[in-house]
């Protein structure tokens, strides 16, 4: 099993793994208490963004917030399929689950960049660099997603290991040699 696992799944699995349970704790306290959950460390630069710089009413507020859970949680349900997808081998090697995983990489990487430069704006550090460290996983899973197939040698299947591709065919004859050519 460990064999048919490419860099790049590995590493988007583990971003999954790091982001599912994160946003989705921001995303629930945020449900429970919107003005209180907004205050929190992983929506504090929204929070403030929303009611100092856009100076929104209370109502306005949360319903901001609720479009962040939105936002969130729809980046957390691809990462979701993502995983699902990848867990079987046989939808890992077709490479079924990269479309989950780019949809939630763009939606996750516009917010983390958001809310980093909205955390340097405002001048919350701790929530700075929080985000900057969403923002560079994010990033470094894309570059990585991106730039595997070029790293792979040329006339290689790289969803296919050499283990998995089907045996040639037996004939009992003996392989046709190529034709050498005479030196004079």
């Amino acid at each position: 099993m460990i064999g048919t696992w490419r860099i790049s799944t590995y590493n988007a699995a583990l971003t999954a793994l790091y982001f599912i349970p994160a946003w989705t704790l921001a995303s629930y306290k945020i449900a429970i208490a919107p003005i209180h959950g907004l205050y929190d460390r992983p929506n504090i630069a929204f929070g403030i963004f929303f009611s100092d710089y856009l100076q929104l009413s209370s109502l306005g507020t949360i319903r901001a917030a609720w479009l962040l859970v939105v936002l969130r949680m729809t980046t957390v349900a691809f990462l979701v399929v993502f995983v699902l997808q990848v867990a079987r081998p046989s939808s890992r090697l077709k490479g079924e689950g990269n479309e989950a995983f780019l949809v939630a990489l763009v939606i996750g990487s516009i917010m983390s960049l958001l809310a980093m430069c909205i955390a340097a704006e405002a001048g919350e550090a701790a929530a700075l660099h929080l985000h900057a460290t969403e923002t560079l996983l994010l990033a470094a899973s894309a570059i990585l997603a991106l730039a595997e197939p070029w790293l792979q040698p040329r006339g290689s299947d790289s969803l296919t290991p050499a283990r998995f591709a089907p045996a040639p065919a037996m004939t009992g004859a003996a392989p046709i040699p190529e034709a050498r050519q005479m030196l004079p």
